[in-house]
């Protein structure tokens, strides 16, 4: 009995070696294994930090850089810093942080990594990162983009790497709904803009009660008007003809912003000279102002007249503001087709309708083209007591009346390429881009004045890079579609995966 008790407990101790052993292989096997996992992830890694590509399979191709801008980065010479200063709950932080990802590795194949650099901040998260850039790029505002290259800096808001498509509901509020994701159009201009050495200046004119791009009131003042120029690459600075007996030879631009008193003969006299060597004004006129300018925008093809153009509104039917959707064909309005701008109070800016004489060509003759106008509802209206306005047929003029137009006078667009044109825009109100209307972000009127700006610079051209779409993946599904949807995705899945674990909990057990 006692051998048959030892053979037992032998066999016994074997079989718990026999299984120890079985443990301890499978230990080393498995520890075998997530080593050798771990060293082709190591490799792969490697080969993929030297061999690094990208591949945009989405139906949007939103990141898939074009030739042009390719061939952007390759001519880059001085170095561009790129900073992107964007809140992570922002719906375009993915887009930005994407597609500036594609530049940079774009300039890392093209040799170009030394002269782009890209860096993108959270203003949320990282703080100390945050407050440094604020204060060495001038930020107010989170969500922008700036390009920076030798001391020029340009702003890229988030607002503009969108299009919408501008609706009115049935309760006559404005929608709108994103069509296009044009990041590599703008960034690219952007960058192009900063690499470019000449900085234009722009002079505000001052003298005659005209709005101070010094002056930070908030109803009044134009203060955000310089900041913003200044923010894309231009020199502000002002201008005061009496001073300076005519308008300065580096002047790339004049801007007379709401003048309240009259010019002087003299002075109407250096505006006309100006003009007439090629020079570049925009005039924005208030209404009921007399500023003794009428015969030199006669002289124009322009006449500026009395009342205020209402219409559409956004102040509980007041009139007091008048929304413009209504835009000519023209290079200032025409990346405006789904953006909306609000006008105070505006004066109609109309053409002067005559034949031209046998002996003006062309050439000499100006070529006015209504900007921004009232829709066919809309209307003249004359008498200023009447408030709200009511149209009177016998006193006032329904129709579509233009506020806006811009003037060309020199060579024709594509025919003589040489020389310069002079350029004209005057505007029937200067109140759309004072503080309050630019700090509060209404509608497009900050887009408005800038594409003015840049047409009179010649500078409105954006990189010919065509905007992506966006694409809006909707499932309609009726409830009894809901229900089913529910119960597979919530009870049977989930259900069926508990259902099979305490079968193989009970086959363990058992």
């Amino acid at each position: 009995m006692n051998e048959i008790a030892q053979d037992d407990k032998k066999e016994a101790r074997q079989k718990i070696w026999l299984s120890r052993g079985r443990r301890l292989a499978t230990g080393v096997n498995t520890g075998v294994s997530v080593i050798l996992a771990g060293l082709v992830l190591v490799m792969v890694n490697y080969l993929s930090s030297l061999y690094h590509s990208c591949w945009d399979i989405s139906s949007t191709r939103y990141y898939v850089l074009s030739d042009r801008t390719k061939g952007l980065i390759t001519s880059l010479k001085d170095r561009v810093n790129v900073v992107a200063f964007f809140q992570q709950g922002h719906d375009l932080t993915d887009d930005v942080k994407n597609l500036l990802k594609e530049y940079e590795s774009a300039a890392d194949k093209l040799g170009q990594s030394d002269v782009l650099k890209v860096e993108i901040v959270d203003p949320d998260r990282d703080l100390v990162r945050a407050r440094e850039l604020k204060q060495e790029y001038d930020l107010s505002d989170a969500n922008v983009v700036v390009f920076e290259s030798g001391g020029r800096k340009k702003y890229v808001p988030a607002k503009d790497l969108v299009d919408y498509k501008i609706n009115m509901n049935n309760r006559g509020m404005v929608e709108r709904k994103k069509i296009a994701f044009k990041g590599e159009q703008v960034f690219s201009s952007a960058m192009q803009n900063v690499t470019q050495t000449v900085q234009p200046v722009v002079y505000f004119l001052t003298g005659h009660g005209e709005r101070d791009i010094t002056d930070y009131n908030r109803h009044s003042g134009y203060s955000a008007v310089g900041r913003i120029l200044r923010r894309d690459n231009i020199d502000v600075r002002v201008l005061n003809l009496a001073e300076r007996h005519g308008v300065p030879d580096d002047c790339s631009a004049l801007v007379i912003a709401g003048p309240s008193r009259k010019f002087s003969s003299d002075e109407v006299g250096f505006l006309s000279k100006y003009l007439e060597r090629k020079g570049r004004i925009l005039l924005l006129l208030d209404q009921n102002a007399v500023t003794g300018l009428e015969d030199f925008l006669a002289g124009w093809d322009v006449r500026v007249g009395t009342g205020v153009v209402v219409g559409l509104t956004t102040v509980n039917g007041m009139g007091r503001e008048l929304v413009v959707m209504q835009y000519g064909d023209h290079p200032i309005t025409r990346k405006l087709k789904n953006v909306y701008t609000v006008f105070y109070t505006p004066r109609p800016v109309e053409p002067i309708s005559g034949k031209p004489s046998s002996s003006e060509t062309p050439v000499d003759r100006p070529r006015v083209f209504p900007l921004a106008s009232c829709t066919e509802e809309g209307w003249l209206e004359t008498d200023m007591k009447d408030w709200p306005p009511r149209f009177d047929s016998k006193t006032d003029r329904r129709g579509i009346i233009p506020i806006a137009v811009a003037v060309e006078r020199g060579p024709v667009s594509g025919i003589d390429v040489e020389l310069k044109p002079a350029r004209l825009v005057v505007v029937g109100d200067s109140l759309f881009v004072a503080n309050d209307a630019l700090r509060e972000g209404v509608g497009g009127n900050e887009d408005f004045f800038l594409s003015t700006v840049n047409w009179l610079l010649e500078r409105e051209s954006l990189m010919a890079i065509t905007p992506k779409k966006t694409y809006e993946l909707r499932l309609d599904m009726d409830r009894d579609q809901v229900r089913k949807v529910f119960l597979l995705l919530v009870v049977a899945i989930p259900g069926f995966v508990v259902l099979m674990g305490l079968v193989v909990w009970f086959r363990r057990k058992a």
